[in-house]
């Protein structure tokens, strides 16, 4: 079928029509012609896009569903759909399932479950059988089967040599480790992060030093060994600092942050919600000022929407019995673009691309990509009948959002 959008802006950097107005005709999601003006003649239907914006689909790289293992938490066909709703054309799936994804038949089975979706699955596979930090799983087999990074989701790398070992062996392949950044004898037992606000709810907490230590020594091996590394979900501005002298240095190193720590500060746990126990634990107002400006001045790379379904029982619990995670692809870019403004919220949601080496994208004749089209003006509040997940555990409900995707085109 064939769709006209009548005067559609374009937001798509790597575009030569970036920032115009244009009519694009479309056949399903090919572009067939992007001109000023269009005959209304071929097409099938005709949308008028009076302040909507036309931009490539997102890719979020830290995505959890729970199957294999945890279906009730979501299944591989309702999480891809939520995915398309909520304008992904492509996820990475993490490794924490049962079984593990540590080896390529377990990537295989994963993507053949995907393979009628509109929305692209990559897989992050372990990086150490069973997530157990002992052993190096198979990496360069999980490599050509498709994977994009090996990753032992939030489970840190404690053995440091095992992390160098990593770093070097992928050295072979261009291989993108992730480590996750806690120290976790520092951690401990702790559920919270340590301020005035752990102190007046008496809840077991830890410092910024657990992550900062950890992010500390990965710089440092990194340093010594080369190789790509990526840091995910930095919750400090003591890692913003670490990570900037880093590449200032010329070291080979990404990190990401989830919207969640952008959004919220540790005073939202006042009232015990567990939606709001998260891993990193939320932290104060200094740092998320740290983390947004660290997004603005590209030290971080992508902001990660940090998708982690939880079912009820998990969550239906006192709060240092629950389970961390909320679930964030339906909210995201409401929030992205709250946060950042419309401009800003796609060139930042368009770098992890560049992270994993995916093919860029371009709005442009005869090309045949993923795209949304979006109200970036909308507001809106986040509630139940919005949530498209099997899980509801989302840290986002009842806040007010700015902006929606209101059609895809996959």
């Amino acid at each position: 079928m064939k769709t006209l959008l009548k005067a559609v802006q374009i937001s798509d950097g790597s575009s030569p029509h970036h920032k115009q107005i244009k009519d694009v005709l479309l056949d399903n999601n090919q572009l067939l012609k992007v001109e000023d003006h269009l005959s209304e003649e071929d097409s099938d239907q005709i949308i008028e896009c009076k302040n909507l914006i036309l931009t490539p689909g997102f890719f979020d790289p830290n995505v959890h569903f729970g199957e294999p293992g945890f279906e009730d938490r979501e299944t591989i066909s309702n999480g891809l759909q939520v995915a398309q709703q909520s304008g992904f054309s492509e996820i990475a799936l993490v490794a924490s399932t049962q079984p593990v994804i540590d080896h390529a038949y377990v990537m295989e089975n994963l993507q053949q479950k995907a393979k009628n979706s509109k929305v692209k699955l990559h897989v992050i596979p372990a990086l150490t059988h069973g997530l157990k930090s002992k052993d190096l799983a198979e990496l360069f087999e999980m490599h050509e089967y498709g994977a994009i990074g090996f990753s032992d989701d939030d489970q840190p790398i404690k053995n440091t040599n095992l992390l160098k070992l990593a770093l070097q062996y992928t050295l072979n392949f261009n291989g993108l480790v992730h480590s996750f950044p806690v120290e976790k004898d520092i951690q401990g037992l702790a559920q919270v992060h340590e301020s005035p606000t752990s102190t007046l709810l008496g809840l077991k907490s830890a410092p910024s030093l657990a992550e900062t230590l950890q992010v500390s020594r990965d710089l440092a091996v990194l340093e010594y060994t080369g190789g790509r590394l990526h840091i995910p979900l930095i919750s400090t501005k003591e890692s913003v600092r670490l990570i900037q002298e880093a590449k200032s240095k010329g070291l080979d190193v990404s990190c990401s942050v989830s919207i969640n720590q952008l959004f919220f500060t540790d005073e939202s746990l006042n009232e015990f919600d567990t939606n709001f126990k998260l891993n990193p634990p939320l932290r104060e107002k200094s740092d998320q000022e740290a983390l947004i400006q660290g997004v603005k001045d590209g030290i971080i790379d992508f902001v990660t929407s940090h998708h982690r379904p939880m079912n009820i029982e998990h969550k239906f619990l006192e709060f240092e019995h629950a389970k961390s995670g909320s679930i964030g692809l339906e909210s995201y870019f409401g929030a992205m673009n709250k946060l950042f403004g419309t401009e800003k919220a796609l060139e930042v949601i368009q770098q992890s691309r560049k992270v994993y080496g995916l093919a860029s994208t371009s709005i442009e004749e005869g090309e045949r990509i993923a795209l949304n089209l979006i109200d970036p003006n909308i507001k809106w509040n986040f509630t139940k009948k919005d949530i498209l997940s099997k899980s509801k555990n989302a840290i986002f409900m009842n806040e007010e959002l700015v902006g929606k995707v209101i059609q895809t085109f996959y």
